[in-house]
């Protein structure tokens, strides 16, 4: 959009004349700029249809959660209004729920004029109803009164200067008056469902099914809920889990409608989300901070913690959003009161006081404690307004969003999983609860709802051989094996090693023993380690950095090259700070194989799990498929194949200027799917697209990632490029389907021109899904679903190649299966063999001896990410940042470069 375009009123802004043209000067007409594009129109391209359903393996019965939706309006209209709010001066109103409040008004107010029509309100600009409004422009005005949130926008309150007695706190300044613009925008057609029930999906079905969704919003939040997207929590204690820290798990429920096959359903499934725990300000604040009482609380701290939080207060128990808090403590923080003189003429005059003795002496309320400590101000900048802590409660259903510590994770996974008869149980209470049939809008779309779980008919894939050690075969049984009496396939030897020691309580010696006894059974020969080097007392309480310095200097002086290998011993078993550091030391600055443990309960099958890890990062290869052994896999084994496994990782939510980071793994020595090299870069935070695929810095220079990785997959496969590449990509949704489809999957054949103009290899790209609300259920079990199934009928997409798989065993909770979207097969996999080939990449995982829920490669890259990702101390960049996503005024932010692995490790296994 240029800055000529007309404004609102339609007139054209006018402009200077342009210059003159020189007289000697013939103009030229302008091209576009095409340098970089050739002139041929770019096909774009679109997820493939289904080309059939699979057949192997056997079948089973199951149930899922979706709920079957009948339509009977398919001839009907949705109309889109757009809506615009503001208060009576012209200002439009930002406050976060009163779109709501004041649409609600309009709607009980003006019936008649909106000829008895009801709303779906999304609570930000649209609003849709079933058929059309009397006109195109309506305009309403309409009065509230009390809302909180003007409270919250700053009224004066009684503790401001200018109130000294209840009579003048009455008088009605609370009412407020709004303007509502009601404007027509666009009209939907109903029939847009039936198309994309048959798979002619199109903007217009997406906008008809987003309505819908917006209707069960609109519903939950007429029932007070906290809505987060499409999901609904109730404000009900028996919901709420303490995680602590001040922070609860709240659980609630996830509903949206889907297309399907079998047509519409309402997927129902239980959510949980982070709130505030409610109640008592200080309460919240020593749990937050894990202080004894209230005079130990880092205040700085909790200024921050509190910013924009609503509270009500005592004894008015008016709502209000926090501000800030006092300079100084509650008994020294002054304001000016304006007093009615003693004189017969009755005269005002400012009386400075604290607001310890207002509240104590002029409000006759006892304060017990928070004399000393400092005010929360509700107020303005210029005008604050303050409170003394003891009266402020924190409101609830206040979503938390920062990041949680691990111990909160954990409690959290342990609080909110349910065993499946549990969870279905929940969900038919739930659907009863929400009670959809007495929904008017959805009565006039003519909607009813289904109460009984969908039936679906799944397939149980046996599982794949595995290959061990002394060319030894065997099977998984239900979804696991072990190394007992068993050898590894490919183990490797241990000769120049060492232990290094940060002040962890461990019997070393034994340690290394067990070590060496378990390895010996697997058949990795372990020498005894060169050393064993103790951290110094004196260093224990330096800084990470300097710590891990100090051991280096250690174990440089004493070793005499450098050693293959260093096993490290932290003393604290989750998040150890010494653990990017380290890592970062050995990989980046000293090509040196590590592995880190916290020797807190060591037994044989955890120093099992060890050696897998071990022999895994020095080059060997504990298990791997029968199927690449005697390379027999359909399609992979019988030209060169590589295996893609992408996913980008962002910061948590509350922190928004933390860099994105991007990592790609691939396999290498063809015919073998089991060995993977990763490659790990920084982008913008938040940004889901990865952008350094393809990064052309020079006529014949590429920097991308895969370059990179094409290459070492070249040398390490006797020198043959791969005729086909096989992507799988994590963590993105449907709506950005195409963006993988046509912009990372140019960069990918961008990267492979640059390398060979004549070189084109044929692609299949899969997503793997793993946030969806889909889940199975064995009816009359209370087992979840066994691994191996796979699903790819009545629930799956009316057109698209897609289908769930379960390929591992669910040992707690429910079993989330993975959603896998086939978006290309330039190769021709038939649905059995794509089926067959992503189930075995859940067995060649090499740090378990289980199968996992998601292909290897994808989960490689996790892993890669996340620990490169601790080589950069990130957080001390989110504390003092404004959460404004990654784009400032100025344009992107200049991202922070990793640093580059030696040659040595870059190739290897390092992220299990």
């Amino acid at each position: 959009m240029g800055s000529f375009e007309q404004d609102g009123n339609g007139a054209l802004e006018a402009l200077p004349p342009p210059p003159p043209v020189p007289p000697n000067i013939v103009p030229l007409q302008a091209e576009p700029d095409n340098s970089s594009e050739p002139i041929k129109k770019k096909v774009v391209r679109v997820p493939i249809a289904r080309r059939g359903l699979g057949s192997k393996g056997q079948k089973i019965p199951l149930l899922t959660n979706h709920f079957k939706v009948n339509v009977t309006n398919v001839d009907g209209h949705f109309f889109h209004y757009s809506v615009s709010v503001s208060y009576e001066d012209g200002r439009p109103v930002d406050g976060k729920g009163v779109g709501r409040k004041v649409i609600d008004r309009v709607h009980d107010t003006y019936d008649t004029e909106l000829a008895g029509k009801d709303f779906a309100y999304d609570g930000e600009k649209s609003l849709f109803t079933v058929g059309p409004l009397p006109r195109n422009k309506l305009e309403f005005t309409v009065v509230l009164e009390d809302i909180s949130s003007n409270k919250i926008n700053g009224n004066r309150s009684p503790g401001s200067p200018n109130e000294n007695d209840q009579k003048r706190r009455r008088r009605p300044y609370q009412s407020k008056t709004f303007k509502v613009e009601i404007s027509f925008a666009a009209r939907i057609p109903m029939q847009a469902i039936a198309n994309a029930l048959r798979g002619q999906e199109s903007e217009n079905s997406q906008e008809a099914l987003r309505v819908l969704d917006i209707i069960l919003r609109q519903h939950a939040a007429k029932q007070g809920c906290l809505l987060v997207r499409q999901s609904f929590f109730h404000n009900d204690p028996k919901n709420f889990a303490d995680v602590g820290g001040g922070v609860l798990g709240c659980r609630g429920f996830h509903s949206s409608f889907r297309t399907a096959q079998g047509g519409l359903s309402l997927n129902i499934d239980v959510s949980t989300t982070m709130i505030i725990q409610p109640g008592p300000v200080v309460d919240f604040l020593i749990a937050n901070q894990n202080v004894k009482d209230p005079f130990s609380i880092d205040w700085a701290k909790a200024k921050r913690t509190l910013k924009n939080l609503r509270i009500k207060t005592n004894p008015a128990n008016t709502e209000y959003k926090i501000t800030g808090l006092s300079e100084k403590p509650c008994k020294e923080q002054m304001f000016s009161l304006k007093q009615r003189g003693k004189g017969d003429d009755g005269e005002f005059q400012m009386l400075e006081v604290t607001v310890y003795d207002y509240f104590v002496n002029y409000r006759h309320i006892e304060l017990r404690y928070s004399g000393d400590l400092p005010c929360i101000n509700v107020g303005k900048p210029k005008r604050p307004t303050f409170f003394p802590l003891e009266l402020c409660s924190l409101v609830s259903l206040q979503r938390y969003t920062k990041a949680l510590s691990t111990f909160q994770r954990s409690s959290l996974v342990e609080k909110s999983r349910q065993k499946p008869q549990e969870r279905m149980k929940v969900l038919s209470d739930a659907l009863k609860i929400n009670n959809y049939d007495a929904e008017p809008m959805l009565r006039s779309c003519g909607i009813s709802i289904s109460t009984n779980f969908t039936q679906v008919e799944g397939r149980v894939l046996p599982a794949p051989r595995l290959k061990v050690g002394n060319g030894e075969d065997f099977f998984p049984r239900n979804g696991r094996w072990n190394f007992n009496n068993k050898k590894f396939v490919e183990p490797t030897k241990i000769d120049r090693w060492a232990v290094v020691n940060f002040s962890a309580r461990c019997d070393l010696r034994g340690l290394v023993r067990d070590l060496t006894r378990i390895g010996e059974t697997k058949g990795i020969h372990i020498e005894p380690p060169f050393d064993v080097f103790e951290e110094s007392p004196q260093n224990r309480r330096a800084p990470p950095l300097v710590r891990v310095e100090k051991m280096f200097e250690d174990v440089q002086s004493k070793l005499p090259g450098a050693p293959q290998f260093l096993l490290c011993l932290l003393p604290d078993r989750k998040n150890s700070d010494i653990y990017g550091p380290w890592k970062r030391k050995n990989l980046a600055d000293y090509g040196i194989v590590t592995q880190c443990m916290a020797p807190t309960r060591v037994n044989d099958q955890y120093l099992t799990n060890l050696i897998l890890k071990i022999n895994a990062k020095l080059g060997g290869l504990n298990s791997m498929l029968s199927v690449e052994h005697s390379p027999s896999l359909p399609f992979v084994s019988k030209v060169p194949s590589i295996i893609i496994g992408m996913d980008v990782s962002h910061g948590s939510p509350g922190q928004s200027d933390i860099p994105s980071i991007a990592a790609v793994v691939s396999s290498r020595q063809w015919p073998l799917i089991s060995r993977y090299r990763a490659s790990v870069r920084t982008q913008s935070p938040k940004v889901e697209m990865i952008d350094s695929l393809y990064k052309r810095v020079s006529d014949n220079e590429d920097e991308g990632i895969m370059r990179e990785l094409l290459v070492d997959f070249y040398v390490s496969s006797g020198k043959r490029k791969p005729d086909q590449i096989i992507i799988f990509r994590d963590g993105v949704s449907e709506s950005q389907f195409n963006q993988v489809l046509n912009i990372e999957l140019d960069q990918i054949i961008e990267a492979c021109k640059f390398l060979d103009e004549k070189w084109s290899p044929k692609f299949v790209v899969i997503i793997a899904q793993k946030n969806h609300h889909t889940k199975f259920f064995q009816p009359g079990s209370p087992d979840n679903v066994p691994p191996g199934t796979v699903i790819d009928n009545k629930i799956c997409h009316p057109r698209n190649n897609d289908f769930y798989l379960c390929a591992h065993a669910g040992m707690i909770g429910t079993t989330r299966p993975t959603h896998y979207h086939v978006l290309l097969d330039e190769v021709g996999f038939s649905a059995d063999e794509l089926q067959e080939l992503v189930h075995s990449l859940s067995y060649v995982y090499q740090r378990s001896t289980t199968a996992i829920s998601v292909v290897a490669p994808i989960c490689y890259a996790h892993l890669a990410a996340t620990q490169v990702g601790t080589f950069m101390k990130f957080e001390d960049m989110s504390e003092t940042s404004s959460s404004h996503g990654g784009l400032t005024s100025a344009g992107p932010v200049p991202v922070p470069q990793l640093p580059k692995l030696k040659d040595n490790v870059c190739n290897s296994m390092f992220f299990v």
